[in-house]
């Protein structure tokens, strides 16, 4: 056991093996509701809200506890304008020439083409960015494992949007270096993911899909 400066005890949540069983079973129902959604109202969502949200992104494990993530949180329309422009152009590019027909026959039963409409009728857009390397003064300081790390960032993000009774879709125009050049990031980050955030509207649809099953996902070694 460790004992110095560098640590403090940890105090554990202490459940039966009836109650992880009951918890886990209800979120994980909870958490099998969540779906992507293209249909965003313009219902306003308060900044402490979005705030939560990120923060408890931030709490995710990471790499030498670099925390290599920076969350851009947008609801200035001008700028949600200047990023659905470039978002659009980079998309039509895609369903035009650079995707396969394989990828575009994979999209179909999604309904989506290059229009990003969602990109100024959400309240918010949260912009992911990693950084793979920080600054200590002009000297760099090495990140470690940061997709890997920025990416459980994002999923407990989505976890909480989903929590807080919002939506969400994870957006990925290729590529997304517009996105470092209209937010004036710094030269160590890098675009990981675009995120709209708002409510549903009220006859927003979802695709008829199936999520595998346990026996397709779990692979038990007893």
């Amino acid at each position: 056991m460790a004992h110095s400066d560098n640590f403090t005890p940890y105090t554990a949540q202490r459940l039966s093996a009836q109650e992880s069983t009951q918890r886990s079973a209800d979120f994980r129902a909870y958490m099998d509701q969540r779906r992507s959604i293209r249909f965003f109202s313009d219902k306003p969502v308060p900044e402490e809200v979005i705030e939560n949200l990120i923060m408890t992104a931030s709490t995710a494990p990471s790499g030498a506890h670099k925390q290599p993530w920076t969350f851009c949180a947008v609801s200035n329309p001008e700028i949600k304008a200047a990023i659905r422009k470039a978002a659009e152009e980079e998309e039509y590019k895609s369903y035009n020439g650079r995707m396969s027909d394989e990828w575009l026959e994979d999209l179909k039963p999604f309904g989506t083409d290059w229009h990003k409409e969602f990109l100024t009728i959400s309240p918010w857009l949260i912009i992911v960015f990693k950084k793979a390397f920080d600054y200590d003064g002009e000297e760099k300081r090495k990140n470690y494992y940061v997709n890997e790390s920025v990416g459980i960032a994002a999923g407990m993000l989505i976890s909480a949007i989903h929590n807080a009774g919002l939506v969400t879709l994870t957006h990925t125009p290729s590529p997304m270096n517009f996105l470092q050049k209209i937010l004036n990031r710094p030269d160590n980050e890098r675009p990981f993911l675009l995120l709209p955030v708002g409510y549903p509207t009220d006859d927003a649809v979802v695709p008829v899909l199936r999520r595998k099953d346990e026996k397709e996902v779990i692979v038990y070694y007893k």
